[in-house]
């Protein structure tokens, strides 16, 4: 399989959100030639304004493009989009390649990656991990799961978009390595904002606290931006909360169907999801917030 580069393919995107959005911008500024599918039209004509073509339907940009990438919500909407009479898979021409960027399930990955056999598509799940400070960079972390062959040949695709790309193995390994990063960064979140409020109830003064704290070698570069915006009670979502606790359920929900205990992991979820109960918009680190809120300790304007 040739390198698939600029010159030599056409893409389509689908789902332009906060990260999909940002993703394909990148491709676009790189010089690939790239159709955009939403469900929200404003979201495609965006992109469209800025060198892309908004295809109407997914089998109008499944028919055309030569590699199909998408970034969903959730499995439901991954499965929505692959399949059935409207779906991707119904237009898309053998020798397709799909890249599957969303955090998703092992076994939808699994799925969608035989059923694209089937038809003679090459399908990788290709989990991100990074923010969307990161996408706008192109500094991302992909994590793939398939075939070594298309791997390879995207590699001119991952250098547009992320720093680093990793193949882990045969399809799943991806989304299953996805959901060994979203642990510790959901549990690492939740333990920073248990000890931010043991030192606050210690006396020491909030903001130098976050700032030294985030000088420290036990604070994962992941969070260490979360420091700066907590200090000045930002929580805007960079990373909702929404899709903190749906990685969450993904991820207990693995450790169920392998019988492995995650205690952390399921206290972390409980007050993720208390917080998400208020407001689903609010960025995931909001769960500081929250503990110091339970500790009686007022926010600073």
């Amino acid at each position: 399989m040739k390198p698939l580069t600029a010159d030599r393919v056409k893409l389509g995107f689908i789902g332009l959100g906060s990260m999909g959005s940002r993703i394909a911008q990148r491709l676009l500024d790189h010089g690939y030639q790239l159709a955009v599918y939403d469900l929200n039209i404003r979201q495609a004509e965006a992109i469209a304004a800025r060198g892309g073509i908004v295809a109407k339907t997914l089998l109008e940009l499944a028919g055309t493009a030569d590699v199909i990438l998408s970034c969903l919500t959730n499995d439901a909407a991954v499965i929505s989009v692959y399949t059935g009479s409207e779906g991707v898979f119904a237009e898309a021409k053998a020798g397709t390649v799909v890249l599957e960027m969303s955090t998703i399930s092992p076994e939808t990955s699994r799925e969608l990656h035989r059923v694209g056999a089937q038809r003679g598509i090459e399908v990788l799940d290709v989990a991100i991990s990074g923010s969307t400070p990161a996408a706008e960079q192109g500094i991302l972390t992909l994590l793939a799961g398939g075939n070594r062959e298309p791997f390879t040949a995207a590699e001119p695709i991952f250098q547009t978009i992320a720093k680093q790309y990793f193949l882990l193995g045969d399809s799943g390994s991806g989304t299953a390595m996805k959901l060994v990063v979203n642990t510790l960064l959901g549990v690492g979140m939740q333990a920073i904002a248990e000890a931010v409020v043991l030192g606050e109830k210690a006396g020491l003064d909030r903001e130098r606290l976050l700032e030294v704290l985030s000088k420290t070698a036990v604070v994962a570069p992941a969070h260490v931006g979360k420091l700066a915006r907590v200090a000045a009670n930002d929580y805007s979502p960079q990373f909702p909360l929404r899709l903190m606790n749906k990685d969450f359920e993904l991820i207990l929900k693995a450790a169920a169907q392998t019988h492995i205990s995650m205690p952390a992991t399921e206290a972390a979820f409980y007050v993720n999801s208390e917080e998400l109960s208020g407001n689903n918009e609010k960025d995931f680190s909001a769960v500081l917030r929250r503990m110091e809120e339970a500790a009686g300790i007022e926010a600073v304007p």
